[in-house]
C-alpha cells in the first residue's frame, strides 16, 4: 500500500452518510481504491455512500469484514475538503456522517456516465396551445439553456409526460441525446469588462495581487450601496481565471441570481454554474461532478455551495457577508461566511467580504488586524447616495387604521408625476400580525406552536411562520365562538397594499414578499418587470433590500423604522442598522438623486441617529464597545442549547439537570443561564427549552460543551440542539 492507495483485500475504513458514531472496516475491491475514493459499500441488507477516509482499525473478526462493493466514478475527495469538513464538525459539534451528506447532496452520484434524453424548446409553435402545454414552454423559457430529463420538465410544469411527449412529435420541444455530465463552456477571463472608477481599480489591482500571491488571505469589500462592488470583486474573480483556479460566489437569495447570472455572462462570455434550490436534479449532478473534476470554473450558489468538492478552489466570495440568511439553523448548524473563510484557509485561497454594511463579526477582525479591509467611498457612475431623514411620527396627523403619513403621501405622489418609482418597506409578511376579537381578547394562536397565526388575505387563510401550518380564516372567534368580532392588528404587506390602493388609486402596485410567489422564477420576473418600469410603488419586506438595482426607483419610505429596536436580541442594534441602510440603497441608483424617509417614534434613539447621519463608523465603535463590556460575541464565546420533546416535563427536567452538571463547563470559565422557556415555547407540538452558555473568547467551549451533553442519555424522542455563535434567539 502507498500511503494513499489500497489494494486489493487491504482494509480500509470508510465513513458513510449513515448516522454512525464510527468509521466502518471493508475491504479495499478489485483494482484498490484511493484515499479519498467515493465508494459503495454494504450495510447490513443495504448499500451506501460512503468516503474512504484511511487505513481499516482491523478490530473485527477479519473473516466477516466484507468488500467494498464498488467504486464510484467521481473524482476522489481531496485531503483539503476531507479536513474541512472534520474542521467544520469539530467547531459546530456536528457528527461526521451529518457533513458527508451535506457534501454528496445531488442525486444519482452512484450511476455510471451513459447518454440520457434531455428536452428543450424547439423551434415550431404547436398545432393547438393548451394550458398544460403552456405551462411547459413556459419552464423551458424561464430556465433559458438549462436541460432537463422527461420527469424533471413534467414536475415543473405540472404536468404528465404525454403532454410533454406531444409537443416532441409537434417539434415545439426538442429530444436530444446527450452525454450525462458534460463540461461546462470556458469562461473568457480577457474580455473586457466595465470601465471601472479610480476607488475602484485601485481595489481591484488590490484583490487581483492576492489571488496571484496563491496564498490565503481575507478582505473586507465595504462600499455604499451601488458602489460597484460587484464589478471589482468580478475582476479577482477573471485572476483566479487565469490562474487556472477555480472561484465560488455566495449570494443570500436565490433571486438575486438572475440579475447577477447576466452580469457573469456579460463579463466572461458565459454564464457561470448555478447551486442552489431552483436548478434541476440533473444539472445539480452535474455540478456536483464537473466541480471535482475542475470542468467547472466559477459557481454561484448558495451556502450549501461551499461543500461542493472544488478540485482547485482559489477565491471565495460572500457577497452581503452581513446577511442572517447565511447561518443554516437546522440539520448542520453553521455560518457560511464563517466557514467560508476556514476552507479558503485549508485551500490556500482568498477569500472575499462583500457589504454595504459590514457584520460587526467582520468589523472587529479588521480591527484586529485579521481582515485587510477596502472602501469603496462613491457611487458608481452619476449615482449619488440618497439623502434621509426621519418622519417624527408623533407629530403627524395620521388617520385610525392607517399607517402612511401625510409627509411620505406628499413625497410618493411627487414621485409619480415625475414618472418614478417609490419603495413601501415594511419587513412584515401577511395582512397583519395578530387577529384579535374584540368580543373576548382571545388572539388566534398556532395549534401546534406557541406563536400567533398571520393573516394571509390573499391566500384567504391563517398561517404559522414557525411551523407553516395553515388554516381558513375563520367567521367566528375559536374561543368565544361570538361572530363578526375578529379584526386584524397592526400592518402587513398585504394591509399595506389595501391602504395604497385605496391613497393612490391611480398608481401600479407591486407586492414582493417571498411567500407570494409561488416559485423562484415567478419572483425573478416581478424583479425584472419592477427594474423594466413595470410599477410605480413597490410594496415589500426585507427581500427587496437585497442586491436589487431599479433604475427608476428614487423614494423608499420605512414604515416602521422602529421594528426592529424591540426585543433582546443582541444583535437587535446591528441588523436594524444594516437593514434600514440597505433599504435606503436601493433609491437613486442611477442618474437621478435618490431619497430616504424613515418613518419612527423614537427620532432621537442612538440607531436611528446614526443611520441619518451616516456615521457607520460611529455605530459600529458604540455597539462594539456595548458587546465588549458584556462579554459578548464577536469579543466573547455564546452557544445556545435548545432541548425539544412532545412531553414539557420531560424538556424541563433535563434542563435543569443540566444546569445542576454543567462542571466540564465551568472549569473553562463558562457561565450558564436557564433552563427557561425558548420565546417560542413550542414548535410543530414539541415543547422548548432554552439554556445559554457564555465564555470568554479564547475559551475552548467546544470540548466542554462535548464533555458536557456527553453526560445525558436522551429519551427517545428528546433532541438536543447546540448552535455555536447563535445568532437567533428564538
Amino acid at each position: 500500500m502507498t500511503a494513499d492507495f489500497f489494494h486489493e483485500g487491504e482494509l480500509v475504513g470508510v465513513l458513510t452518510t449513515q448516522p454512525l458514531d464510527r468509521l466502518l472496516d471493508y475491504k479495499a475491491p478489485e483494482g484498490g481504491c484511493w484515499l479519498g475514493a467515493f465508494v459503495e459499500v454494504p450495510l447490513g441488507p443495504r448499500k451506501v455512500l460512503g468516503v474512504v477516509w484511511g487505513a481499516g482499525q482491523g478490530d473485527f473478526d477479519i473473516a466477516k469484514v466484507r468488500s467494498v462493493n464498488r467504486v464510484l466514478e467521481a473524482a476522489p475527495m481531496r485531503e483539503e475538503m476531507r479536513n474541512f469538513l472534520g474542521r467544520v464538525a469539530d467547531y459546530t459539534l456536528t457528527p461526521m456522517p451529518a457533513m458527508l451528506r451535506l457534501a454528496t447532496r445531488a442525486p444519482g452520484l452512484g450511476d455510471a456516465p451513459s447518454m440520457r434524453k434531455v428536452y428543450r424548446l424547439g423551434d415550431a409553435a404547436p398545432e393547438r396551445l393548451t394550458e398544460a402545454r403552456a405551462r411547459v414552454l413556459e419552464v423551458l423559457r424561464d430556465y433559458g439553456g438549462l436541460s432537463f430529463t422527461l420527469g424533471e420538465l413534467a414536475e415543473a410544469a405540472g404536468v404528465g409526460t404525454s403532454v410533454v411527449k406531444g409537443l416532441v412529435t409537434q417539434g415545439a420541444v426538442r429530444e436530444e441525446d446527450t452525454p450525462r455530465d458534460t463540461p461546462y463552456p470556458q469562461l473568457d477571463p480577457d474580455l473586457a469588462g466595465k470601465a471601472l472608477a479610480d476607488d475602484q481599480a485601485a481595489s481591484a489591482e488590490i484583490l487581483r495581487e492576492g489571488v496571484r500571491s496563491g496564498r490565503y488571505g481575507t478582505t473586507l469589500l465595504q462600499g455604499v450601496t451601488g458602489s460597484g462592488k460587484t464589478e471589482v470583486y468580478l475582476e479577482a474573480v477573471a485572476e483566479c481565471l487565469r490562474q487556472g483556479r477555480q472561484a465560488l460566489v455566495l449570494l443570500p437569495e436565490i433571486a438575486l441570481t438572475n440579475e447577477f447570472i447576466h452580469r457573469v455572462e456579460a463579463r466572461f462570455g458565459m454564464p457561470p454554474v448555478e447551486w442552489h434550490s431552483g436548478v434541476t436534479l440533473t444539472e445539480r449532478r452535474r455540478c456536483w461532478r464537473m466541480v471535482g473534476q475542475g470542468a467547472a470554473q466559477l459557481v454561484v450558489g448558495a451556502r450549501s455551495a461551499l461543500y461542493l468538492p472544488f478540485r482547485d478552489l482559489g477565491l471565495i466570495v460572500v457577497d452581503e457577508e452581513h446577511d442572517t440568511s447565511y447561518k443554516q439553523e437546522d440539520g448542520v448548524v453553521y455560518n457560511a461566511r464563517d466557514m467560508a473563510v476556514l476552507r479558503a484557509s485549508l485551500n490556500e485561497a482568498q477569500v472575499l467580504l462583500a457589504s454595504a454594511t459590514p457584520s460587526l463579526e467582520s468589523w472587529a477582525n479588521v480591527e484586529a488586524g485579521k481582515y485587510r479591509k477596502l472602501e469603496l467611498t462613491s457611487r458608481f457612475g452619476a449615482a449619488v447616495m440618497p439623502k434621509m431623514s426621519a418622519i417624527d411620527m408623533r407629530i403627524e396627523d395620521v388617520p385610525s387604521g392607517r399607517w402612511i403619513s401625510p409627509s411620505l403621501q406628499a413625497a410618493i405622489n411627487d414621485r409619480i408625476e415625475k414618472g418614478e418609482q417609490s419603495l413601501i418597506f415594511l419587513n412584515r409578511r401577511g395582512y397583519a400580525p395578530v387577529t384579535l376579537c374584540r368580543a373576548c381578547g382571545h388572539q388566534i394562536g398556532c395549534d401546534h406552536c406557541d406563536a400567533r397565526m398571520v393573516e394571509h388575505r390573499f391566500l384567504k387563510r391563517l398561517v404559522c411562520h414557525q411551523c407553516g401550518e395553515t388554516k381558513p380564516m375563520p367567521t367566528a372567534c375559536p374561543s368565544c365562538g361570538v361572530e363578526g368580532k375578529l379584526a386584524p392588528v397592526g400592518p402587513g404587506v398585504e394591509r399595506m397594499a389595501e391602504e395604497v390602493a385605496a391613497v393612490f388609486p391611480e398608481a401600479r402596485v407591486t407586492v414582493l414578499s417571498s411567500d407570494l410567489f409561488g416559485s423562484a422564477r415567478a419572483l425573478k420576473e416581478a424583479i425584472a418587470s419592477i427594474a423594466d418600469g413595470g410599477t410605480d410603488i413597490i410594496i415589500g419586506t426585507q427581500l427587496v433590500a437585497k442586491g436589487h438595482n431599479f433604475p427608476l426607483l428614487t423614494l423608499v419610505g420605512v414604515i416602521d423604522a422602529d421594528l426592529g429596536l424591540q426585543g433582546s436580541d443582541l444583535r437587535a442594534a446591528e441588523r436594524t442598522f444594516q437593514l434600514m441602510r440597505q433599504v435606503a440603497g436601493r433609491a437613486g441608483r442611477a442618474e437621478t438623486p435618490g431619497e430616504a424617509l424613515l418613518q419612527t417614534y423614537q427620532p432621537e434613539h442612538p440607531v436611528i441617529r446614526a443611520i441619518l447621519s451616516g456615521d457607520e463608523e460611529g455605530f459600529w465603535s458604540a455597539e462594539a464597545a456595548a458587546r465588549k463590556a458584556a462579554g459578548v460575541p464577536p469579543y466573547g464565546r455564546m452557544a445556545g442549547i435548545v432541548l425539544s420533546s412532545p412531553n414539557v416535563q420531560e424538556v424541563f427536567d433535563l434542563g435543569a439537570e443540566m444546569a445542576r452538571r454543567a462542571e466540564p463547563l465551568r472549569r473553562i470559565g463558562a457561565e450558564v443561564y436557564g433552563p427557561a422557556p425558548a420565546p417560542i415555547a413550542r414548535i410543530r407540538g414539541r415543547h422548548r427549552v432554552r439554556l445559554l452558555v457564555k465564555a470568554d473568547k479564547t475559551a475552548p467551549i467546544q470540548a466542554a460543551l462535548a464533555e458536557w451533553a456527553g453526560q445525558f442519555k436522551l429519551p427517545a424522542n428528546l433532541r438536543l440542539t447546540i448552535d455555536i455563535d447563535p445568532q437567533s434567539f428564538y
